[in-house]
């Protein structure tokens, strides 16, 4: 399994939400770099970098730091937020990323994401699945609609994605571990490669998303709060 630290980024800092709630936004470090290579200097070779500028926008709003990141450590970035047109997906690859990350689109568009999808590769595009209640939610998690999160994964599935971000809204910040028996669902019911997010607390919650059989599982405020450190999870690795 995949271990993939996680960099938010609104204004340009480290930030982390509590439920996708913008008001609640912790500033954890103002140099997105030093956080980036912090992970690296501990061995990990992963990171996942959300826009959340860009996720409430109508466009990516910070690329530079994903240029930034990209161009100055050798971590492998897939990088979410903001991804609303083609212009969008080149912006993201074009500064780096190895790995896009689209949600908004896929719900309101799914003509375009499976037009990126053939463009770019099923290994190139990941769909992000964030839920609540079961219901998928767009547009930095402002807007939610009547979407069956594994509906909308088996539909994809069609259409041949490979990687899934699912992230559980009401688990995201709260440090009282991941959406397990929903991601026992998902595995059962579909063939994706699940990256669990949301609500990741300790060492043993990822050695439990490991036996579900986890492609990767992203890591945020147990990190950032110190209930999972970092050589903790390179002895995992």
């Amino acid at each position: 399994m995949r271990i993939i630290p996680a960099i938010d980024i609104i204004n340009g800092k480290c930030v982390r939400l509590t439920k996708g709630d913008y008001k609640t936004q912790k500033i954890y470090n103002e140099n997105p770099l030093e956080v980036a290579k912090m992970f690296e200097d501990f061995g990990i070779k992963y990171l996942h970098l959300v826009d959340l500028d860009g996720a409430k926008s109508k466009q990516i709003i910070n690329q530079k730091v994903l240029e930034n990141l990209a161009s100055k450590t050798d971590l492998q970035i897939d990088f979410g937020g903001g991804i609303k047109s083609l212009n969008d997906v080149e912006i993201a690859f074009n500064a780096g990323a190895k790995q896009i990350t689209v949600g908004s689109i896929a719900v309101q568009n799914p003509e375009l994401m499976i037009e990126w999808i053939n463009q770019f590769s099923t290994d190139k595009i990941i769909l992000g699945a964030d839920c609540k209640n079961r219901k998928i939610a767009t547009h930095g998690w402002l807007e939610s609609n009547d979407l069956d999160v594994i509906d909308f994964i088996q539909e994809y599935e069609k259409n041949k994605i490979k990687y899934c971000i699912v992230t559980d809204i009401e688990k995201d910040g709260m440090l009282s571990g991941p959406s397990v028996e929903l991601y026992k669902e998902i595995l059962f019911d579909t063939q994706i490669f699940l990256i669990a997010s949301g609500g990741i607390t300790t060492i043993e919650d990822l050695n439990v998303l490991k036996s579900l059989g986890c492609e990767g599982a992203i890591i945020g405020k147990a990190i950032y709060e110190g209930t999972i450190n970092l050589k903790e999870l390179i002895e995992l690795c």
